[in-house]
């Protein structure tokens, strides 16, 4: 039987990243994931420090999503180690929770709940998980709301917002967590074109804060602008792992020149 997987940041410390670095505050080491026959992860392994911002892009279908989705325990993986700030998510419940609070989600389609306004999709979270009192979650909510532009409309529902009004609520609602970690699942996907600017600006912002972030895009001006790292992803394994510069201009793999001389032509 071979011997479970153990945490890099326990069988090798800090060391080999210098005594500087930052602390890991993602381990991911021989992930696989199936759904039925489609081997959707293939042998996965990632090391996120805290502060990292990262891209992840490559064609639809290569794992993406599966994996960022993994990350937070929205899809369960059928074989590996995932350790969130110290904890093996794929562990018991009781234990995992606590964790999953500090990975915030930023969806494609909102998922903002309608029938609550935006003040109260923003608090809701922070009072029933975190037990804050209401006047302590309106106060952040208001904070966050701010943030991204839209305390002005703090009393509306999101049917009455646009798109990109309702992404920046959405962006708002998982900062008033206050994360350690924030995932990102394409998140201009659903948006029409004019409205992608006013998301992205929200999030060049909210990368400059120094927030540990994750986001799946094919945004390519923004992976240039935001990312410390691109991660190039196809048939479900990681092919590059680079700098944006490097990956930009010099892709170490045909498959990742192939993609970016399409999407890029």
């Amino acid at each position: 039987m071979n011997a479970p997987l153990q945490p890099r940041y326990l069988q090798h410390g800090l060391a080999d990243a210098g005594p500087d670095a930052a602390p890991v505050v993602i381990d991911i080491q021989g992930l696989n994931k199936w759904y039925g026959d489609y081997h959707a992860l293939r042998d996965i392994d990632l090391c996120v420090r805290q502060g990292d911002r990262i891209v992840l892009c490559g064609p639809s279908g290569s794992g993406k999503s599966s994996l960022i989705r993994c990350i937070n325990r929205l899809e369960d993986a059928q074989h590996g180690r995932i350790d969130v700030l110290g904890v093996d998510i794929r562990g018991a419940a009781s234990k995992t929770a606590p964790v999953l609070r500090d990975v915030g989600m930023v969806f494609q389609h909102f998922n903002l709940f309608p029938h609550l306004t935006v003040m109260d999709n923003c608090i809701l979270a922070p009072m029933s998980v975190r037990g804050l009192r209401r006047p302590e979650a309106q106060e952040r909510a208001c904070h966050f709301l701010d943030k991204v532009g839209m305390r002005a409309h703090l009393h509306k529902y999101p049917a009455q917002l646009s798109g990109g009004q309702q992404q920046r609520v959405a962006i708002a609602r998982a900062l008033c967590m206050e994360p350690k970690i924030i995932l990102f699942d394409e998140p201009t996907a659903a948006l029409d074109p004019e409205m992608v600017k006013e998301v992205l600006d929200v999030m060049v912002r909210l990368a400059d804060s120094g927030v540990t972030m994750l986001c799946v895009t094919h945004e390519m001006g923004f992976a240039r602008q935001v990312a410390g790292r691109v991660l190039f992803l196809d048939e479900g394994c990681i092919v590059e792992d680079n700098d944006p510069v490097s990956f930009f201009t010099r892709p170490r793999s045909e498959r990742a020149q192939a993609f970016l001389q399409q999407i890029l032509a």
